[in-house]
């Protein structure tokens, strides 16, 4: 009797459940064919050709930072490769023109486009903004990113697709929806298997707040909710036909996830050595004083106060009544009241050291003024764990700094390795080793500094933008075919 009720019951749900796939099978396909039929009347030009309508998803397009860098480099090297490709921005910046965003490219990046682009200004940002999320951040974010992309859909169905802001849960919308070839390049994985051994090992970070390490359940619980997360991840971004990954580093998290290594590629991220290689490099001047330079926003993850803390054991341990004196000189941007606070913070720790007159913060500085620093600095700085490249890492080796980075990540893959099986740099881990390393780059005579500023600046012409232009050509041939 009991069996004969299961069936009963389990039939008709089962036809029913039949029914709703069909009936969702045949909504999707018409939305798919609606979207192509839209796509062909809105794209006929007036000479009757159809050009090719390649579109980049980037929300934040006007922030001025290194990856709206390689957005604006991908776009004037597809209008000088192809004559019958329109490129399309997607942006959630309302608050400016088209003529001020392409305007800012010029101004922050000496970026000039060939031919003009087509803005599509969307309306629902603030559904991918982190502060809507307090908990469950990266899926309220990639889900916020689909309905943000179904907008982009809707009122500019593109050819090809490129997603260059790190929004994968996109890509399977415009693929399979709405016809499209698809790409991406990726600066960042939204989650990696550094993440995922953080929470397993009930490491306090940034990310990873102390109440949850404390306690195994929320860490299990996290754990289980990662691991869905990054199936997930790695289900929508397996869809895409061409992957581009900014270093090694993200590259290797990404084949991990994506298991797209057919079609993914490194593709460095073009940055403006030139400027910086332009400045003049010599022995050094008998001088009073040395300063070692930070380049980087006031993000936690930058990690600023492994910065000071080194900086003060170094003052302690090192140079106890030795000249010349040093100089530590943070240099970065605020964009928000967190990061001022965040800069507040840096300086009380710097009282609490002892070193407030050696500390020098220089917040959202002109870029001469970024690059004089840079030219009479000694040592470039830099702490990051984990930096998925490490544009500011390149900048103070074409400047002629001899770079300290952190060993991990991009400058421990890419960046600071031996050009010519020459030194170009060195990496820390801790407090410790990057106060020794300091104190033994100082103790180098000039000679031999300059030796190694030298092997540096011969090593970040592969970051230059013309091999950018190379290789993203080469990644997204395919494409275009």
């Amino acid at each position: 009797a009991c069996f004969r009720l299961l069936c009963s019951l389990l039939l008709p749900a089962l036809f029913l459940s039949g029914i709703l796939c069909i009936c969702l099978v045949v909504l999707l396909w018409g939305v798919r064919l609606w979207i192509q039929r839209k796509k062909q009347l809105s794209s006929a030009g007036r000479d009757g050709k159809r050009p090719l309508l390649v579109a980049f998803f980037h929300p934040y397009c006007n922030a001025g930072g290194g990856g709206e860098r390689v957005l604006w480099c991908a776009i004037r090297t597809l209008q000088k490769k192809y004559r019958n490709v329109t490129c399309v921005v997607y942006t959630g910046d309302r608050d400016v023109t088209a003529e001020e965003i392409v305007e800012g490219a010029f101004r922050r990046f000496n970026i000039k486009l060939i031919h003009p682009v087509k803005f599509v200004f969307l309306e629902k940002r603030f559904l991918v903004e982190a502060s809507l999320y307090p908990h469950f951040t990266l899926l309220g974010q990639s889900l916020g990113s689909v309905f943000l992309g179904w907008e982009a859909l809707l009122k500019c169905p593109p050819d090809v697709y490129i997603d260059s802001m790190g929004y994968a849960f996109t890509i399977p919308l415009f693929k399979y929806l709405g016809g499209c070839r698809v790409g991406c390049y990726v600066h960042y994985p939204t989650i990696s298997t550094d993440m995922l051994s953080v929470v397993r090992n009930q490491d306090t970070r940034f990310n990873n707040a102390a109440f949850i390490t404390s306690s195994p359940l929320f860490s299990k619980f996290k754990l289980v909710y990662y691991y869905f997360f990054a199936f997930m991840y790695g289900l929508v971004g397996s869809c895409s036909d061409v992957v581009m990954v900014n270093s090694s580093w993200t590259l290797n998290h990404i084949l991990s996830l994506w298991k797209a290594g057919a079609c993914t590629s490194v593709v460095y991220p073009p940055c403006d050595v030139q400027t910086f290689l332009d400045i003049p490099l010599e022995v050094e001047k008998t001088t009073s004083e040395y300063s070692i330079v930070s380049i980087g926003q006031f993000r936690p993850e930058k990690d600023h106060p492994l910065q000071i803390r080194a900086f003060a054991k170094l003052l302690k341990e090192k140079r106890v009544g030795q000249q010349p004196s040093l100089k530590l000189i943070l240099i970065g941007g605020c964009r928000n009241q967190q990061d001022e606070e965040r800069v507040n913070k840096l300086k009380g720790l710097c009282e609490e050291l002892g070193v407030s007159e050696d500390v020098i913060f220089r917040i959202n500085i002109p870029f001469e003024e970024l690059k004089r620093h840079l030219a009479e600095a000694t040592i470039g700085l830099h702490t990051m764990w984990n930096e998925h490249f490490g544009i500011g890492v390149v900048e103070c080796m074409a400047a002629g700094t001899v770079i300290l980075a952190h060993n991990s990540g991009g400058p421990k893959l890419d960046i600071v390795v031996p050009h010519e099986g020459l030194v170009t740099g060195f990496l820390a881990e801790d407090e410790d080793s990057y106060a020794e390393t300091m104190a033994y780059i100082f103790s180098l005579c000039p000679e031999k500094r300059l030796e190694i500023r030298e092997n540096a600046r011969r090593s970040v012409h592969r970051f230059s933008d013309q091999r950018f232009e190379d290789t993203f050509l080469l990644a997204v041939e395919p494409l275009f075919k």
